[in-house]
């Protein structure tokens, strides 16, 4: 009897841990400190000149990043055609094609074809 308890308990303790791990709660970047502040063509270069070691120095890392404004649309800025920033909601405020911006986001990779960094769950904190 005593043998079914401790293995209830362990079988327990175990199952709480696992649906803690597995149920964690997601980051919010917008509340994050930026662990590093780069303009768009800083972080491109570095990914252009070696994307495999930069990218495991940058991945899922937050970042903010500065530049001008080469393409938007309802969920996505594009920062001088080299850094691409996808938004989780609908962007509100509006944004002019040309504006110097500064976004907040995670790291999510590097596209070599299109040569274009790629950040998610971002923000914008500055015009």
């Amino acid at each position: 009897m005593r043998k079914r308890i401790i293995v209830f308990i362990v079988i327990l303790i175990v199952a709480i841990i696992s649906y803690m791990y597995i149920y964690q709660d997601h980051r919010n970047i917008k509340n994050e400190v930026a662990q590093y502040k780069l303009t768009s063509n800083e972080i491109a270069l570095q990914f252009s000149e070696n994307y495999k070691n930069i990218e495991t120095k940058y991945l899922n890392t937050t970042i903010e990043v500065n530049g001008k404004v080469s393409e938007n649309d309802s969920n996505s800025i594009t920062l001088d055609d080299k850094v691409f920033c996808q938004f989780n909601k609908t962007i509100k405020r509006t944004v002019v094609y040309d504006s110097k911006i500064k976004i907040k986001g995670r790291v999510i990779g590097y596209d070599d074809l299109l040569q274009q960094v790629k950040l998610d769950q971002c923000s914008i904190n500055e015009y």
